[in-house]
């Protein structure tokens, strides 16, 4: 005789909970030693600025800097001009890159997606084939060009081309007016809107989130732009931050300049790093929303 198989019988609530506890320990015992060495450095950096030499060279390290000193923050801003290196990253670069960038990538990206043409498919992937080209691939016959037109030691270089817009970007905010319903600009075709004018009173009241996300990526990339600058700038008046901070590491590494040259060095460089991490907490929810919606369709 063959019995009949006992039904399984369902986890009993403890043992649920149970499983459930399993879980996230393991989640937990991963996550938190990751985001100890994510987060390390950074602090080194701030607890090395307010050191004092001798102390960022004690071994076993000293992690807890005793006595505070907080008057290497300003010191060390005072070694060079680093207000006008900041002048220099904020209005003559970073804020004209990043203008110019989201503004012609979004007219780009919206013939790409919103236009029908013929070709348009073609030429968007010969755009996204951009991309994989590395810089070191142009460096050489971008500079001949832009030394044939005079643009040396200016910020032309680095902001002129912006006005033509960003693959990257480009393909990003494709992406992203792709899932956007087509209804849209055909109601406001049909009373008469232009597509300059779809765009700008229909489509980007929408797409704030990938804005926001694109704006960000290319905020970071000028602001931490150091190979640009090296290649095109030769005063350093005009230097931006990115190569003050190298000035300041040559210092450092000058014994006989100047004292106290690393703890300046981590001061002025967290200074720097400032901006860009108040910049992604404030706009952290809009941020990976716009991470989150954009490419998901092709």
């Amino acid at each position: 005789m063959i019995r009949a198989a006992s039904p399984t019988r369902p986890p009993s609530p403890f043992q649920v909970r149970l499983q459930g506890a399993a879980v996230t320990l393991v989640k937990y015992a991963i996550l938190i030693p990751l985001t100890i060495s994510f987060a390390f450095p950074l602090y080194w950096m701030v607890s090395s600025a307010l050191k004092i030499d001798p102390q960022v060279y004690t071994i076993p390290p000293i992690l807890l800097p005793m006595p505070v000193h907080p008057r290497n923050f300003i010191e060390g801003w005072q070694v060079l001009p680093f207000t006008r290196y900041a002048f220099n990253s904020i209005v003559l670069y970073t804020v004209p890159a990043v203008l110019f960038t989201v503004l012609s990538s979004t007219i780009v990206a919206y013939g790409f997606s919103r236009i029908r043409w013929p070709g348009r498919d073609t030429l968007f992937w010969f755009v996204v084939m951009t991309m994989m080209l590395p810089w070191a691939v142009t460096m050489v016959p971008l500079f001949i060009t832009f030394k044939w037109l005079g643009w040396l030691d200016t910020y032309r270089p680095l902001v002129v081309p912006a006005l033509f817009g960003h693959p990257y970007i480009i393909f990003l905010l494709r992406q992203f007016f792709m899932t956007l319903p087509e209804e849209l600009s055909d109601a406001a075709r049909i009373d008469g809107t232009s597509e300059f004018g779809i765009l700008f009173r229909i489509i980007l009241p929408l797409t704030k989130p990938a804005l926001a996300v694109v704006a960000l990526f290319r905020f970071i990339w000028a602001w931490n732009d150091y190979l640009g600058p090296l290649i095109y700038l030769r005063d350093e008046t005009r230097y931006p931050l990115a190569l003050g901070i190298e000035q300041l590491r040559q210092r450092a590494n000058d014994i006989g300049n100047f004292s106290n040259g690393i703890p300046y060095l981590m001061a002025v460089s967290t200074i720097v790093a400032l901006p860009i991490i108040a910049t992604f907490f404030l706009a952290q929810r809009t941020f990976i929303e716009g991470i989150s919606l954009t490419g998901l369709k092709g």
